[in-house]
């Protein structure tokens, strides 16, 4: 096995930026205006990737536990953030905590359990170990609360009368959202799963790459991968279970009535 990651030049990462000016040619040849977001989506991601690099080369160096914990608290922040923002039906202020308190529980408990109990890292806050995993399953989960975000919305509004019409027939609320309530969970958690299905047949993941790469022995690497996708999908399915347990109850009153639509906003 190779010891030793082959160094990618400056020179040579520029060639890769082709990639973007192709997509800006094909764009414009389909005559889609979309040039404003694919320049500042490569423009925002080589600066935030180069901010990060010099970031971790400095807590690498110097490890504590506050740093380490500050630049999880922002990934969390910017990760609720973007999970909101993502929901294309305004949420009620409510439910937007409902889904922070949700994203925040899911995460604490997925990797909590996967860096305690099955890393067994030492210290917790070790940077090395803490920080990316950390990532991985904040990134999980922001997308998986999103998705199930949209989906319960979706159904509140689009089947208002069906909800009104179980309420009248003596239904209790949860008995009513039921099937809003499943299909927001299934639909935030099946991407993972149907992902997962793939993993070893069409996909090499990307912690298991960067790993690869680095030349960590293969097997090392898919027990790695395994484990960081099992605790991804543990954060996603915990953070949208407690999401539409607790969410589904802000489109109702005290009174067991729906929320008016001009209030859920």
């Amino acid at each position: 096995m190779k010891e030793a990651l082959m160094d990618l030049s400056v020179q040579s990462l520029a060639l890769a930026y082709l990639f973007t000016i192709a997509l800006l040619v094909l764009f414009k040849w389909f005559g889609i205006k979309r040039e404003k977001q694919i320049v500042v989506a490569t423009l925002r991601m080589t600066i935030q990737l180069t901010l990060m690099g010099y970031v971790l080369m400095y807590v690498f160096d110097h490890p504590s536990w506050w740093m380490s914990l500050l630049i999880v608290l922002f990934m969390l922040s910017v990760a609720t953030w973007n999970a909101i923002k993502r929901v294309k039906i305004a949420m009620s202020r409510k439910l937007k905590e409902v889904l922070c308190v949700s994203l925040a529980t899911g995460y604490i408990i997925s990797a909590a359990f996967f860096l305690l109990a099955v890393l067994c890292v030492r210290p917790w806050f070790d940077p090395q170990y803490f920080i990316p995993i950390s990532s991985m399953i904040l990134g999980g989960s922001m997308t998986g609360l999103a998705l199930g975000a949209n989906s319960l919305t979706k159904s509140f509004r689009d089947q208002r009368v069906q909800l009104e019409n179980s309420l009248m027939l003596g239904a209790t609320p949860w008995q009513a959202s039921h099937d809003a309530v499943h299909d927001a969970f299934d639909s935030a958690v099946l991407p993972t799963m149907n992902n997962m299905m793939t993993m070893g047949l069409v996909t090499i993941p990307g912690m298991m790459t960067g790993q690869l790469l680095s030349g960590t022995f293969p097997l090392t690497a898919i027990k790695y991968q395994m484990g960081i996708m099992l605790a991804i999908l543990g954060g996603i399915a915990l953070g949208v279970a407690f999401f539409v347990i607790f969410g589904y109850r802000t489109f109702f009153t005290k009174a067991d009535a729906l929320v008016p639509l001009e209030h859920q906003k």
